[in-house]
């Protein structure tokens, strides 16, 4: 599968992994409420480029490692992450870029292989099998939503204080607040596609 060339490490900029997943059985915002409220459960953005892996390849694979990530701020949030957690994809890159669905959580961060491969676009010579610098989690589709385009979410007074939205924020991965999460299902679900 081709993917965007990486950026260098630690750069302002990351690459995306990718992911895949299956089923959510009732509509919406219900649900969602639920999930925002137990307490347990942490709530995440990831972002991809549609046409190298977007929602759709994921409902198709199933699950996916998040691979390529290359950035020390996103890889340390994926390290917190845990199986069961919510998180929303992403179409970055796009015209226009909004989000496209919700994923999951199944397994919780290792090392990704790819930096140990020399033929991957995402080697790091730097980084040793006993020592790795970079991980990834494997994600599964919950739900396609209705696709919600970034100027949508822009008018969202509940994303007033949402990492997606701030000046700057290239981030790949990021965490969102379970009220976040909910206003951005809940406001997808709630129009029409």
């Amino acid at each position: 599968m081709s993917r965007p060339a990486p950026q260098k490490s630690g750069s302002a900029r990351d690459v995306k992994g990718r992911g895949r997943g299956g089923g959510w059985s009732s509509g919406g915002g219900e649900r969602v409420a639920a999930l925002a409220c137990d307490g347990v459960t942490q709530y995440w953005l990831f972002k991809s480029e549609p046409d190298v892996f977007g929602y759709d390849h994921l409902v198709k694979n199933k699950r996916e490692g998040w691979d390529g990530v290359r950035n020390y701020q996103a890889r340390n949030f994926m390290r917190a992450m845990q199986v069961g957690d919510q998180g929303l994809f992403y179409h970055s890159n796009a015209t226009p870029p909004g989000v496209a669905g919700v994923c999951k959580i199944v397994k919780t961060a290792e090392p990704d292989p790819t930096q140990f491969d020399p033929n991957s676009k995402y080697y790091d010579p730097a980084s040793k099998p006993a020592d790795p610098r970079w991980d990834l989690v494997t994600v599964a589709p919950v739900k396609k939503l209705p696709f919600l385009p970034l100027d949508e979410l822009k008018t969202m007074p509940e994303l007033a204080e949402c990492r997606l939205l701030a000046k700057g924020n290239r981030l790949s991965v990021m965490p969102l607040t379970a009220e976040e999460f909910a206003a951005i299902v809940a406001h997808a679900t709630g129009r029409r596609a």
